[in-house]
């Protein structure tokens, strides 16, 4: 793996990192029969909402409080009903192209693949909707742990699921402020994904393009 030791574990941000969002408004914008400029800024509107809140989705029941109150800010900025299955229906996750071969390859060399991510406490479906849930090893979402990145204990969690040391394992993510500043809060090597060469140099850390860099 370009030159250094092959860790025990690689621990994934998901979003950015595994998966990405596909465009929600032009689905909730057909669904609702709003305008697609609309229907945009109320999905940015309900993103940060539910950002600001999703640590707060530890289980099942908190979870759908937290999707009734997105459907509603999204239902009062845009002056029509809304209910959480019409709003979850827009949300489409699908992994980026590199990222089942890169999965593939990795488990074959007996690395740990770990997901261990900011979301709410349905990343464990999300992951299996994806049909990346049978590569990895675990997951752990920030709702659960009871911590985000980049404090170090969701990592440490992550770490403890795969049977590993710090010293032994990877985090690839794609922010910095979340997923480098955590990983070396927890003694772990970072690996910056950065697909579009945006996020520029940053010291000590290996910056990728692909995920399938990872098993070269």
């Amino acid at each position: 793996m370009s030159g250094q030791a092959t860790p025990r574990a690689i621990l994934f941000d998901c979003l950015g990192t595994l998966l990405r969002l596909e465009p929600p408004a032009p689905r909730l914008a057909a669904s609702l029969g709003v305008g697609l400029a609309e229907a945009d800024r109320a999905m940015r509107a309900e993103i940060a909402f539910y950002r600001a809140h999703m640590h707060e989705a530890s289980d099942a029941a908190r979870l759908a409080g937290l999707r009734r109150r997105c459907a509603a800010l999204v239902a009062d900025s845009l002056g029509v009903p809304c209910d959480p299955a019409t709003l979850l229906a827009a949300l489409t996750f699908t992994p980026y192209d590199d990222v089942l071969p890169a999965l593939r390859a990795l488990r074959r060399s007996g690395v740990r693949l770990l997901v261990v991510s900011n979301w709410d406490v349905s990343l464990h479906e999300v992951l299996v909707r994806a049909g990346l849930a049978p590569l990895l090893d675990g997951a752990v979402s920030s709702a659960e742990a009871g911590s985000a990145k980049p404090d170090p204990a969701i990592v440490r969690r992550g770490l403890a699921l795969a049977g590993a040391e710090p010293a032994d394992a990877w985090l690839v993510g794609d922010t910095p402020e979340a997923d480098v500043a955590g990983a070396r809060a927890a003694g772990v090597l970072p690996v910056l994904i950065d697909r579009d060469d945006t996020l520029g140099a940053h010291a000590g850390v290996r910056r990728i393009r692909a995920l399938t860099e990872l098993a070269s």
